[in-house]
């Protein structure tokens, strides 16, 4: 651009039209527009959702959002020059007495802090709400008439923990395992199955990440699947043992892929919700793999 001649008056520029223009947001404005979208309200009562680091006043230009707040993630938002970071997991779940920067989580909060990045946690408000993990899960693999597996004490009879669907057409849990590894991010775990891989899926209940306390409700929903994440040997083997049939049939994905679907959902609806507003906000989706684990050894592999 060649730079402007001092010299010269400039013709005066018409004012752009108000209505027309997005203004710049806050860090409180963006606040409110998460809270419509994913209340602090259906949150279970042991999480901890909401602010974590920023002041509500600070503008805010370019959001990411991400499933864990790793120190990977952070560096990931700042470099892009993001002034907030909404994740799904939060960075402080339990009590602490220090942030000191020579722990992990410390030095999570430092350098959010010092680079004037906010955090923001959406976890178990963002499973219950309308659209949420759950949602956007069933949704992905094609399952309808789709309902909560817990509703939420407070919410709409659409929201709640887990969602129960059915597909069009039955499918067997071998092809339907295909299904689920399709969609997913590539991680190491890959997908683990229990059942008869002929043995025919059509109701479907799934719950994004942690979901081996659902059991009793799965049952409950007559499902011939469960889909969910981190299933313990137990949970699974007493599950087994009570299935009528052989089912539920289960199969158990990775915590961070469950999860990671929803990030593109979320953004898509926070950028709407901004948009009415009329804010101009850029928003993104981490590129960070923050699944922990690196390579998998099985049975005649590599």
């Amino acid at each position: 651009m060649e730079p402007v001649n001092s010299d010269v008056a400039a013709e005066p520029e018409e004012a752009p039209d108000a209505a027309e223009s997005p203004a710049a947001a806050t860090l409180g404005q963006l606040m409110l527009a998460v809270e419509e979208l994913w209340p602090e309200s259906l949150a279970e009562a042991w999480d901890e959702v909401g602010l974590v680091a920023g002041h509500p006043s600070a503008e805010v230009t370019r959001v990411m959002f991400a499933v864990d707040p790793t120190l990977e993630v952070i560096d990931e938002a700042i470099e892009w020059g993001a002034e907030l970071l909404i994740t799904h997991h939060p960075l402080l779940l339990k009590g602490v007495t220090s942030v000191a920067a020579n722990t992990p989580k410390g030095r999570a909060v430092h350098r959010l802090i010092e680079s004037g990045t906010a955090l923001l946690t959406v976890h178990t408000n963002g499973d219950s709400a309308v659209g949420g993990v759950s949602d956007v899960l069933a949704d992905a693999l094609g399952l309808e008439n789709v309902s909560p597996l817990t509703p939420a004490a407070d919410g709409l009879p659409e929201e709640g923990i887990g969602r129960v669907g059915d597909l069009d057409e039955s499918m067997t849990l071998g092809d339907f395992a295909a299904r689920v590894f399709g969609i997913l991010p590539s991680v190491a775990g890959g997908v683990r199955v229990s059942g008869d891989k002929d043995g025919l899926v059509q109701r479907v209940a799934v719950c994004g990440g942690a979901g081996d306390s659902l059991f009793d409700e799965v049952r409950a929903s007559n499902a011939d699947l469960y889909i969910t994440a981190d299933l313990r040997h137990h949970p699974a083997s007493e599950a087994r043992e009570a299935a009528v049939n052989g089912r539920p049939y289960l199969i158990d994905v990775s915590h961070f892929a469950s999860e990671w679907l929803w990030l593109p959902a979320a953004a898509e609806a926070l950028g709407n919700v901004l948009a009415d507003q009329g804010l101009d906000v850029e928003i993104k989706v981490s590129t960070t793999n923050s699944d922990p684990w690196d390579f998998i050894l099985t049975p005649g592999g590599d």
